[in-house]
């Protein structure tokens, strides 16, 4: 299996690229891509780890040496949040480094799934999806927003609150992967119930988390680690499916049938091909439904940003 890291040398990248490298399976070739010059010795510095996994690092203009026969792409270039800033004000810039990777994506690795890290999520697996449509190699079971942050925030969330084991709990969070759109189901939980109080304030403090990773940095970026692990979590999973695995189910922001919006976040099951269902998102309290609904106007805006930004 190949996987390639776009944005490697960056505080998401470098932890994505440690997972990746301690966790593929044997065998397997890491390939680490940043414009910065630093790369190359990232790649080094991480092939001294001793694993199975080869590993290479390239830097630059052009990302087609790393992403020559990737089975799997994640990019997550582009700059970090800081304090004052929503995830509309990282759109302006983040947005043309998408369209450029994306581009070479579909050059280079079209039948790759690809998971989109980079933030505005919302917005920028929109522009990835355009971008590969232009260039007609759009496969909408192969292009993932990645939101896997949000699931593991609600997991260490929960458990801390409940007394559980968070390796034990597995809530899907639906929507988007900002603000109002994150909406965790609590309700879906087994065996764990929640006073009103506590839902209103657990969906709350996982909607906001990034904002308290930032605040508490002081400036000095944002969310890097954790979802350096949340993004090397789905990559994985991708490389279970790709590899046979089969049951292999996370939740991602992905087009779909558009019930709620053209691309929204549910539970996928996994395969050979990339999505081979996208699972109902199941019975929802009376809170619930009133967030889902509450959402989708900022959902659908998001999406509008994206298919004009390619237009």
């Amino acid at each position: 299996m190949k996987v390639a890291v776009l944005g490697a040398a960056g505080g998401i990248g470098q932890a994505l690229a440690l997972l990746l490298k301690i966790q593929l399976p044997a065998g397997s070739e890491l390939t680490l891509y940043d414009i910065a010059p630093v790369t190359p010795g990232v790649a080094v510095d991480l092939s001294h780890i001793p694993t199975a996994v080869k590993i290479k690092g390239f830097s630059g203009e052009d990302a087609t040496p790393a992403l020559q026969d990737a089975d799997v792409v994640l990019i997550s270039a582009g700059v970090a949040r800081k304090p004052g800033m929503d995830r509309s004000d990282l759109f302006k810039v983040n947005a043309g480094i998408v369209r450029n990777l994306v581009e070479q994506v579909a050059r280079t690795c079209p039948k790759a799934l690809t998971g989109i890290i980079t933030n505005p999520v919302n917005t920028m697996v929109v522009i990835a999806a355009e971008v590969l449509k232009k260039a007609g190699v759009y496969d909408k079971n192969r292009l993932f927003g990645v939101t896997t942050l949000d699931i593991i925030r609600a997991n260490t969330f929960v458990a801390e609150l409940k007394g559980k084991n968070p390796a034990e709990l597995d809530v899907s969070v639906i929507g988007g992967h900002s603000g109002v759109t994150i909406l965790p189901l609590l309700s879906q939980i087994p065996g764990v119930s929640f006073t009103d109080q506590e839902i209103t304030d657990l969906t709350q403090r996982i909607q906001d988390a990034g904002t308290e990773v930032v605040d508490a940095k002081a400036g000095g970026g944002s969310a890097t680690l954790s979802m350096g692990q949340a993004a090397a979590k789905f990559g994985l999973a991708l490389v279970r499916a790709l590899n046979g695995e089969s049951n292999v189910v996370e939740c991602a922001y992905v087009e779909g049938d558009g019930t709620h919006a053209r691309f929204f976040s549910q539970p996928l099951l996994l395969g050979k091909n990339g999505i081979v269902e996208r699972k109902p998102i199941g019975p929802l309290s009376v809170y619930e439904q009133q967030a889902l609904e509450g959402m989708l106007d900022t959902l659908k805006q998001d999406i509008i940003l994206g298919e004009a930004f390619v237009e």
